[in-house]
Order: structure tokens, then C-alpha cells, then sequence
């Protein structure tokens, strides 16, 4: 080793017997003979699904539902569909990413029929409140809409109304265009028959409302790529599913449905109830990729891995909504739990997802030079447009409602068995329910994120997620371990007031 080597190797680092999490570990530069614009960040989220950004959402209610799932597949990366809830409500979920070939969100409110209409605060930035079966646009039957501006010229009476009793209907045949229809041409017929909004269809069923606001919106997003795209041409989407029985119909549905991955969720992975998972899996369906976990140590990964799995998801307790580690005593920081599993993949060539941790583009970097071929994202993709669940306003502020999995809330809709839980004896949090600010869409907020993640892959000298990996692994990289007041000192300081825009 030359004698001005600073830093030490990975795997120094991480066998001193610490737990360390993203902001523990700083890596230092290395030399740069390449552009920003020369990284690429291609990666496989499982042995036979590729994508062009290493980027998945999580499988959560609060994240990952249609519009999440078909925008993250429309910006190179993947959606993971969350199941709790009903058989055919997730495979219907799946059915309508699928459809959405322009994955817009509105930003139109969405209301039940019983609705009242309070204040302009229901209509967001939009100038529609649309109204269905559901309250959402998830499994969206529209059944009618209300403008603002007819909203405003009601009298107190009026407004006092369910919102079923003055809506206009909106079931004539020329507010409806094919789910396929081109963007341009979506956009010209708005212009041209001066109306609001339209309905895209797909075999009689609404599959999204697009409004002239969300096409003028969208227009001022980074371009996006091809997508990640299926062999049938529509985006790829995956789900999550459990390990009890019931699940194998509800995977039967899933493969019906079009899934082209699907995740075992479980927040300690290495049980005889997924590895019996995933034989039947891969047996019954032998060309679909089952993705297990969670895991954060080598010997949980090595049995996943010996059982068959196409990608592993590392992480436990690492989460803003978790308290696995406070309630259980049982986790791992999330950067010693990459490198220690992604250590023993590699060796397997199988994938791994770093699940977790994931507050900034900074640790977006670290978990994927660590070994990571693709980050999970649960709380940085949460408020977000595409996001489940309707905007509130708190102290001024704009948020939507982020919960854990592990939350009496969320349990109570059967995600218990996410922690081998059994609907006969107590339940015991391993989450909390909270709320995040609007992140705008992520149409806009990965494009400039992934821009940041190249710049810090430039700074490493790595052109690329392999080449990142081969100079870890060759000690070229080096790492150090960061003070409490280094960590201090890496952020914003010694302000009396700052605004943070990272965009």
C-alpha cells in the first residue's frame, strides 16, 4: 500500500464491531477522468429485471399503490405494490399501473359521494374535485366532478349539501379517450374542445382523470427515458405478498394481474415460513424473480439464497416510521447490514435492495457503492404526489399521512403478518403513524436526486454501480468512521436561519 493511503477498506471498517448506519461512514474521493453525464446507474433490482435507475418504491399504503408504481417504472426504476389489502383490490392496483401509459397524478382532489366541501382547501391546486365509489383514484369508478369555481358561487346552504347532490356527471362519451391516446394529442383535444379535464379508458374502466392543470404541471419535468418496460410494452410493476397460505391465491392473482416480480415481506426474513415460500414460488412459477427478506446478516442471506431467491432486501429497524430495533432489540445499522449481505451475494451474483435509511442523495450513494444494486425508498418518495392518501394542511404546511407497516393502524388492516404476527393474540407496535411534508412529484424529485447520486459517483472515480463495487472491493475506495461533530460539521451549520432547496 502506498505510503499516503488514507482511510481504511470496507472491510476493515465494517469488522471492527460496530453497527453503523449511512451517516456513520463517510467515503473519501478518489480521482475523476470522466463527465457526470458518462455515469450510469443501470442496475437489475433481481436476476432478470433490469432497470436504468436503481431506484424502488416501498411497499407501503401510505407510497406505493397505481400512479407510484407506473411513475417510478416510467423513470427507469420500480414499484413495489403493497397487499394490505384485499386480493383484488392489489391485483386491480397492478391492472391500473399497467394502463397508466402517462403516469400523471393529478392534482385534482378526489372525494366520496358523501363528501362535503368545506373550503378551497379540497380542490388543492387544481380546479376540479372529482368524485368516486372509492374516494380515490386507485380503483377509480368516476362518477362526477365539481369546479371550483362553481364551488364558490354556492351559497351556505348549499355548501352544506353531500357532494353527490350538486356534482356534475361526467359520463358522457366525450370527456372519455383511450388510456394509449399520445400526450400531444391529450393536450390538443383540451385546447381544442376548451373542456377541463378527460377520462382515460382502458376496456370500459376509468383508468385516470387528466386535467389541463396536470398536463401545463408536468410539462416543466425532466425528460424522462424509454421506462422500464415488460416484453408485453406496458411498465413493469412488482408486489409484495406475505407467507401464509392465503397468499398463494393471492399470488395466483397477482401473476394474472401481469406482476413481474414479487417480494416477500417480512421484517425478519429468515423463517421456515418464507423459505418455504419461496420453493413453492419458484416452482410454481419458475419464471417469475421472488425477491426475499428482510435480512441484515450473512447467514440469514445465505439461507434465502440457498432456498432460490433472485434478490434479497436488506434491512431491519432502519426506517423513520420503525421501531423494530426500540421494541425488539433486534436490527443491525443499515450500512454495516448492506455491506456484511451484499459481501455474501455478490458471491451468488444475486441482487441486493438496501431497504431503509434513506433521508438524502447522500445515502443513496453510500448504499449503492457499499454493494447495493438498487435503494428502497419509503419515506423519501411519502408526500409525494403519486403517493396514496389526500394532501391536509398543518401549520400552514402541506402534508399527507405517512405510516409505518408496523402501526397499530396499519395492523389492524392486516399487515400483521408482516411480523409473523397471529390475529388471535396481542398485537405489539413496530411503528408509528406520522405525517411528511409535499414533496411535489417524483416525475421531478428522482430525476434531480439521480443527478446528484451521478455527481457523487464521479467524486468516487466510479463511472458505474460495477465499477463502484469493484473499487470497493479491490480497497481502492477507502472509508472513514465520522465523529458526532464531524457528522455536525458535514451539514448545515453555524447559521442563525437558512432555507434548504436541493433543487
Amino acid at each position: 500500500m502506498s505510503s499516503f493511503e488514507d482511510g481504511f477498506p470496507a472491510e476493515k471498517l465494517f469488522s471492527q464491531g460496530y453497527s453503523y448506519t449511512y451517516d456513520d461512514v463517510i467515503f473519501l474521493p478518489h480521482y475523476i477522468d470522466f463527465s457526470t453525464d458518462a455515469v450510469s446507474l443501470s442496475t437489475r433490482l433481481s436476476r432478470r429485471v433490469p432497470l436504468s435507475i436503481p431506484c424502488v418504491s416501498s411497499p407501503m399504503d401510505t407510497v406505493s399503490e397505481s400512479h407510484m408504481a407506473a411513475a417510478m417504472a416510467s423513470l427507469g426504476g420500480i414499484g413495489i405494490v403493497h397487499y394490505n389489502c384485499d386480493i383484488a383490490a392489489q391485483a386491480s392496483v397492478i391492472r391500473q399501473a399497467k394502463s397508466l401509459r402517462h403516469p400523471i397524478a393529478s392534482g385534482a382532489g378526489v372525494k366520496l359521494p358523501e363528501y362535503e366541501i368545506t373550503s378551497l382547501d379540497a380542490f388543492g391546486p387544481s380546479s376540479f374535485v372529482f368524485v368516486t365509489q372509492s374516494g380515490t383514484m386507485t380503483v377509480p369508478k368516476l362518477l362526477g366532478y365539481v369546479t371550483k369555481s362553481q364551488w364558490t358561487k354556492m351559497n351556505y346552504e348549499q355548501r352544506e349539501m353531500k357532494i353527490h347532490d350538486y356534482m356534475k356527471s361526467c359520463e358522457s362519451s366525450e370527456y372519455c379517450l383511450p388510456w394509449d391516446i399520445d400526450i400531444e394529442k391529450i393536450e390538443a383535444l383540451l385546447e381544442d374542445k376548451q373542456k377541463g379535464f378527460v377520462v382515460l379508458e382502458r376496456d370500459g374502466e376509468t383508468v385516470n382523470v387528466v386535467t389541463r392543470d396536470d398536463i401545463e404541471r408536468v410539462k416543466g419535468y425532466p425528460k424522462t427515458g424509454p421506462g422500464t418496460l415488460g416484453a408485453d410494452g406496458e411498465w413493469m410493476v412488482g408486489a409484495a405478498i406475505g407467507t401464509r397460505e392465503s397468499d398463494k391465491e393471492r399470488l395466483e392473482h397477482l401473476v394474472s394481474a401481469g406482476v413481474n416480480v414479487v417480494v416477500l415481506d417480512s421484517s425478519q426474513g429468515n423463517s421456515i415460513y418464507q423459505l418455504e415460500m419461496i420453493k413453492y414460488v419458484k416452482k410454481s412459477y419458475p419464471e417469475l424473480d421472488v425477491i426475499g427478506g428482510n435480512v441484515v446478516t450473512s447467514y440469514q442471506a445465505q439461507n434465502l439464497i440457498q432456498a432460490g431467491v433472485d434478490g434479497l432486501r436488506v434491512g431491519m429497524g432502519s426506517g423513520s416510521i420503525c421501531t423494530t430495533q426500540e421494541v425488539c432489540a433486534v436490527g443491525r445499522g443499515q450500512a454495516t447490514a448492506v455491506y456484511k449481505v451484499c459481501s455474501l451475494a455478490a458471491q451468488s451474483g444475486i441482487p441486493v435492495i438496501a431497504d431503509g435509511g434513506i433521508s438524502n442523495s447522500g445515502h443513496i450513494v453510500k448504499a449503492l457503492v457499499l454493494g447495493a444494486s438498487t435503494v428502497m425508498m419509503g419515506s423519501f418518495l411519502a408526500g409525494s404526489t403519486e403517493a396514496p392518501g389526500a394532501y391536509e394542511y398543518k401549520n400552514g404546511k402541506r402534508i399527507k399521512k405517512y405510516r409505518g407497516m408496523g402501526s397499530l393502524e396499519a395492523m389492524t388492516k392486516g399487515s400483521d403478518q408482516r411480523y409473523l404476527g397471529d390475529k388471535t393474540n396481542l398485537k405489539i407496535a413496530q411503528g408509528v403513524v406520522g405525517a411528511v411534508a409535499d414533496k411535489g412529484s417524483v416525475l421531478k424529485l428522482i430525476p434531480y436526486t439521480m443527478h446528484a447520486v451521478k455527481q457523487g459517483f464521479q467524486d468516487l472515480g466510479a463511472s458505474s454501480l460495477q465499477s463502484a463495487h469493484d473499487l470497493l472491493r479491490s480497497n481502492v475506495l477507502r472509508l472513514e468512521a465520522r465523529t458526532g461533530a464531524a457528522q455536525i460539521e458535514g451539514g448545515v451549520h453555524g447559521l442563525v436561519s437558512y432555507e434548504k432547496k436541493s433543487f
